[in-house]
C-alpha cells in the first residue's frame, strides 16, 4: 500500500510545455493506484481528469504529497501551501534553473517513481514570516521560502533604511535595497548581489544588501532565531516582495518585521540526490578529471 494515497499536482501557471510532462506524470500516479487532485488550471491543461479538482487555496488540504511540475517559481508558491499542512513537496524541473525542482521531464517514471517508493531524501527548509508595522498596525503579512526584498522602485533613486537584530542597532544604509534570505534563497536574488552560499542545514538567515552607497556595508549571516527590523527612512516607490509572489508598497517610518516562520517546507529529492552536485550543475562550477 503507497504511504501517498492522495497526491496533489500543481502546474506552472503559463501552462508552456506543461501538457506532455502532465500527461505522463498522470498515467504514472493512476497506474500506481493515486488518487489525483488538481487546481483548476492544472486540470484545464491535463488531458487526463483528475479524480477531483480543488481551489488553490485549499489544494494542499487532505493531500498526503504535492507534486509540482513547473520551476523554482511555481515551487515557491506551492511551499506555503504545503508547509501549514505539512504536506511534503517534490518538484519535476520545466524551468531553466531548477534549484529546488531536482527531476528533469523526462525521467518521470524512473525518478518519481522511486522517490513514490520511498527511496528519497527528506530535507527540512525554514522559511520566513514578514511583517509591515506602519503606526503600531500590521498593515501586511505572509511569508517566504526564498527571501524577503526591500527595493527601490522602478523610478526612484536610492532609498535610505535602518536595519535593528533583536532591537539592536545594525547600520543605516543608502542602497537599492535589502535582501533578507533563507538558506535556500541563498542561490537566488541574494547570490546576484554578492550574498554568501548557505547550505540549507544551516539555522540562519542572511542580510544582503542590494547596491549600498558605502561598499563596505556587506551581507551579514545571523542565528534564525533573530527578528531583523527594518526602517524605511526615506524613499519613493519603495516596496516589499516575498518569493516575487506577494508585494506591498512602502511609506517613510514604515517598519518591516521579519523572523524564520513557525512551518518549515519538507523537500524530497530523489535517491542520490547531493547539493553540491547540484550547485556544480546550476552554476557550471569545474570538476576535476
Amino acid at each position: 500500500m503507497t504511504a501517498y494515497k492522495s497526491i496533489a499536482v500543481l502546474g506552472k501557471p503559463d501552462g508552456t510545455h506543461l501538457a506532455d510532462p502532465l500527461n505522463t506524470l498522470v498515467l504514472l500516479l493512476r497506474k500506481r493506484g493515486h488518487r489525483v487532485v488538481m487546481d483548476s488550471g492544472t486540470a484545464g491543461i491535463s488531458s487526463n481528469a483528475p479524480d477531483s479538482v480543488a481551489p488553490l487555496a485549499s489544494i494542499c488540504t487532505g493531500v498526503d504529497l504535492v507534486v509540482v511540475v513547473g520551476g523554482d517559481g511555481t515551487l515557491l508558491a506551492a511551499a506555503r501551501l504545503a508547509a501549514q499542512n505539512r504536506v511534503p513537496l517534490v518538484g519535476i524541473n520545466l524551468g531553466r534553473l531548477g534549484f529546488l525542482t531536482d527531476i528533469s521531464a523526462d525521467a518521470i517514471d524512473t525518478m518519481l517513481g522511486s522517490v513514490l517508493d520511498g527511496k528519497c531524501a527528506t530535507e527540512e527548509r525554514l522559511m520566513l514570516h514578514a511583517s509591515i508595522q506602519r503606526a503600531g498596525r500590521t498593515m501586511f503579512e505572509s511569508v517566504a521560502l526564498n527571501d524577503v526584498v526591500l527595493s527601490r522602485g522602478a523610478l526612484g533613486s536610492m532609498i535610505e533604511f535602518s536595519v535593528e537584530v533583536n532591537r539592536e542597532f545594525v547600520y543605516s544604509v543608502r542602497a537599492d535595497g535589502l535582501i533578507v534570505a533563507t538558506p535556500t534563497g541563498s542561490t537566488a536574488y541574494a547570490l546576484s548581489v554578492g550574498g554568501p552560499i548557505l547550505h540549507p542545514r544551516l539555522p540562519v538567515i542572511a542580510l544582503v544588501p542590494i547596491s549600498p552607497h558605502t561598499l563596505s556595508n556587506r551581507p551579514v549571516v545571523i542565528p534564525n532565531d533573530s527578528e531583523v527590523e527594518v526602517k524605511l527612512i526615506r524613499g519613493l516607490n519603495a516596496r516589499v516582495n516575498l518569493d516575487v509572489q506577494a508585494y506591498f508598497d512602502l511609506q517613510p517610518e514604515d517598519m518591516l518585521v521579519v523572523k524564520v516562520h513557525r512551518d518549515k517546507v519538507t523537500l524530497l529529492h530523489p535517491e542520490g540526490y547531493s547539493y553540491f552536485a547540484m550547485l556544480r550543475t546550476k552554476l557550471h562550477w569545474n570538476e576535476l578529471t
